[in-house]
């Protein structure tokens, strides 16, 4: 064979038993830390959070080498499907939009978005009604039902509530779907100092916040997932909003923190 390659018997061996280099063993010891945070994460997170969470565990290094060692490993955060819309009846109260789109807030509970999604479950749909606060994008009301009736939102704005306990008014912005129009909605935030704002029509960047957060339980959970019942389907769904999201996963917006731990930096600073 070294005839045939034109290379001497003695450097052939001498290659054939050279240890690695310092940088391929740092590298593999780099990718081991990188397959962790990649498993930890639930598969979700790409190279921009793997090096956060890295630098957070003590090791310094350069998205773009993360990047590349990720495409040689083939690790590849999920992916989801698209949303679907619903379409609502005429609605009886349309609030102004008061939000325009400002989704950066100095302190907590000023402004809450709110939305509903779906999910498959072999029983039928699950619908899921969530209430993200503005300031630290954290999910802090939920409501899972069989239904789209108008409970499932109050529900999820009487949990905020009954966390937050907020001091003064605060903004709820929404769509203009006929939950969020309905009488006894409207009539609930009247009755605890909220105050309505909804999106114009055919404007879904007007609550883009509360459609990040579905496309991230979507692509991070949900992906391509039939749940056998709705009961299963909702277990999952609280393990991804109250243990994952709020308290483990870094938030881009949040220069790569958890929202609990935002909320607790901000508390403590002030």
């Amino acid at each position: 064979m070294c005839s045939v390659l034109n290379v001497h018997r003695s450097g052939f061996y001498a290659w054939l038993n050279e240890p690695e280099s310092p940088r391929a063993i740092e590298n593999q010891q780099l990718l081991r830390e990188i397959k962790e945070a990649f498993i930890e994460s639930g598969g979700v997170y790409g190279s921009p959070r793997i090096t956060s969470q890295l630098k957070r565990n003590g090791t310094h290094v350069g998205e773009n080498r993360v990047a590349r060692l990720m495409r040689v490993a083939k690790l590849k955060a999920n992916l989801g499907y698209k949303r679907r819309y619903f379409k609502s009846t005429s609605p009886s109260t349309i609030s102004s939009n008061h939000v325009q789109q400002q989704f950066v807030v100095a302190e907590p509970d000023n402004t809450w978005v709110t939305d509903i999604t779906y999910i498959k479950t072999y029983e039928g749909w699950l619908y899921l009604a969530v209430v993200v606060d503005l300031f630290s994008r954290k999910a802090i009301g939920w409501s899972m039902q069989p239904t789209m009736k108008r409970e499932i939102v109050i529900k999820a704005i009487l949990m905020a509530v009954w966390r937050r306990q907020p001091k003064s008014n605060v903004i709820v912005h929404s769509d203009q779907g006929s939950q969020y129009t309905s009488d006894d909605y409207q009539a609930f935030l009247k009755t605890n100092n909220l105050t309505s704002s909804m999106s114009r029509r055919g404007h879904c960047l007007d609550n883009a916040v509360a459609e990040s957060f579905f496309h991230s339980l979507k692509t991070e959970r949900v992906k391509r997932k039939i749940y056998a019942t709705r009961n299963e389907a909702k277990a999952d769904l609280f393990d991804y909003i109250e243990v994952f999201y709020n308290r483990v996963r870094l938030h881009s917006h949040l220069g790569h923190q958890s929202p609990e731990e935002y909320e607790i930096r901000y508390k403590s600073a002030n």
